[in-house]
């Protein structure tokens, strides 16, 4: 029997969040009692707000959820479709016990570098907004980083130019950006003056549909949040002179509603964007790269002087910046070294975790029976 039509009134979703068949698949399992699907539309440090379809309400973890946790990642974070329990009848705060597998993830290593420690910055987003500012911070080896994680998230990509009315060249810039975005949709707007703007709404920001800005501190991102909704919601602060940085507004990521029905997930400016789980997004990233490498002699090959290479004799002949390739590998040690530790971490966390289940099961028993058992 269909699910969805098996349990029709546990399904109840809130309306132009993205809901659809395949959501109510993956929630059926948790269909019953109280138990109502929710998106997170904000998190701040141990909270949550849902959307439910009665409206939003403030919301806490299961015990059980919090406790079999074995990271940051593993907890809901904006974005993510949830069953939640909520009573429409009663007040308090929403009990969020199940998250739903996620589609996409755009994940953040954190400061120690390690896939233990990550933070989703947001989930089952459709396309990643990537915005840099051309007003005298823009760099290539930023953007690549960004499209890394970007793609390794999984949705598509679109490079915004920001500021493209205090560029000198903005043409040349949306050139030199789309070298290093092979396939990738790269425009020049203007968020304060509106630029491109509504045109962006229309391509890439349909109803249903979800977005996530990424980009650096200053590139842009709560102008263009407040351009996109048509109101002056998102704080904005002007970058610093001497070299065109800027500072955070975002302090908390926020699921947004656009009026033309669009989604827009905000997050927090970030200076260092670290690589950690994003290997799967490094050949498109870098899909010049990789089509070279396709035809060296060797299938193993590290571009590092083995005969036969074809990405270095590209090198050599002036078909790959030089520095092109030495971002690849930068960029391909970075999230190869965060795997092996993560790895590494994430069994520790695992073997901790059920020798501490182990423990309490044998003092319960020991309670119980007497220690003689």
């Amino acid at each position: 029997m269909d699910p969805i039509a098996a349990a029709p009134a546990h399904l109840a979703a809130p309306a132009g969040l993205g809901w659809d068949n395949g959501w109510a698949a993956e929630f059926a399992p948790f269909a019953g009692g109280r138990r109502r699907p929710a998106r997170v539309v904000a998190a701040h440090r141990g909270a949550w707000i849902l959307a439910l379809e009665d409206g939003d309400r403030d919301a806490v973890l299961a015990g059980r959820l919090r406790h079999e946790a074995l990271r940051p990642a593993d907890l809901p974070a904006v974005g993510d479709w949830v069953a939640a329990e909520a009573d429409a009848a009663a007040a308090g705060p929403a009990v969020i016990a199940a998250v739903l597998p996620r589609r996409t993830a755009f994940r953040r290593a954190a400061d120690d570098g390690t896939i233990s420690s990550e933070q989703v910055l947001a989930s089952n987003a459709d396309v990643a907004l990537v915005v840099t500012g051309l007003d005298g911070d823009f760099n290539l080896r930023r953007l690549e980083r960004y499209l890394a994680v970007a793609w390794s998230g999984g949705a598509t990509p679109v490079v915004l130019l920001n500021k493209a009315d205090a560029a000198a060249d903005p043409e040349g810039a949306r050139l030199a950006a789309g070298a290093v975005a092979p396939g990738v949709d790269v425009r020049l707007i203007s968020a304060r003056e509106g630029l491109g703007v509504p045109e962006l709404a229309r391509d890439h920001l349909r109803p249903g549909r979800t977005a996530v800005v990424l980009g650096s501190s200053g590139a842009g991102k709560s102008t263009l949040l407040n351009a996109l909704l048509g109101e002056e919601r998102a704080q904005t602060r002007a970058v610093r002179e001497a070299d065109a940085r800027g500072r955070h507004t975002t302090t908390h990521r926020e699921l947004h509603r656009l009026p033309g029905g669009g989604l827009l997930i905000d997050t927090p400016g970030i200076r260092a964007l670290g690589v950690g789980g994003a290997d799967d997004g490094l050949a498109p990233a870098f899909a010049d790269v990789a089509e070279l490498a396709a035809s060296c002699r060797f299938a193993d090959c590290r571009h590092d002087g083995e005969p036969g290479c074809e990405v270095r004799a590209a090198v050599a002949e002036g078909r790959l910046p030089a520095d092109r390739l030495a971002s690849h590998r930068k960029l391909e040690r970075e999230a190869a070294h965060v795997a092996r530790q993560g790895d590494r971490l994430l069994r520790e966390a695992d073997r901790r975790k059920w020798k501490a289940i182990s423990a309490a099961s044998k003092e319960h028993t020991a309670r119980k029976y007497g220690s003689g058992r």
